[in-house]
């Protein structure tokens, strides 16, 4: 299940993610936007086959953004809906995922939510006593 509340903020959407482990967070942060973006929770993957991407940024936020933005990539122009994501190495600045991408039934995705684009806006991830904490602004 994923671990993440909406945040009301105009003309777009906002997720606030929280985790143990900066790797769960950005595990979260991955699952939370496939589901924004399908409406599918994570499900089984053993059928399905990892694709292994590498993400780098110059610092954890840039790197989060990007990483997110290789979902959307996935999800809007190969039509790629993400079941699962486990973070195999993860830095300050580079990240190794593995990606559980499933092909759209009958050729085609159905959409729950258009997201155009992961933003900077309002970006944060914080690291606190009880875990870590992002919060991410998607243009709709």
């Amino acid at each position: 299940m994923t671990k993440y509340t909406l945040i009301d903020h105009t003309a777009d959407i906002g997720i606030e993610i929280y985790a143990r482990t900066k790797k769960e967070l950005f595990a979260r942060a991955a699952l939370a936007l496939a589901e924004l973006l399908a409406g599918v929770p994570a499900g089984r993957t053993s059928r399905l086959q990892a694709r292994r991407i590498i993400v780098e940024g110059v610092d954890t936020e840039d790197l989060l953004v990007n990483f997110l933005r290789e979902i959307l990539y996935l999800f809007n122009a190969k039509g790629l809906a993400l079941r699962d994501c486990r973070i195999e190495k993860g830095g300050y600045k580079r990240l190794d995922a593995a990606l559980y991408l499933e092909p759209p039934a009958g050729g085609k995705i159905e959409t729950k939510l258009e997201i155009k684009a992961v933003t900077y806006h309002g970006l944060r991830v914080l690291r606190q006593k009880s875990g870590w904490v992002a919060r991410v602004i998607f243009d709709v």
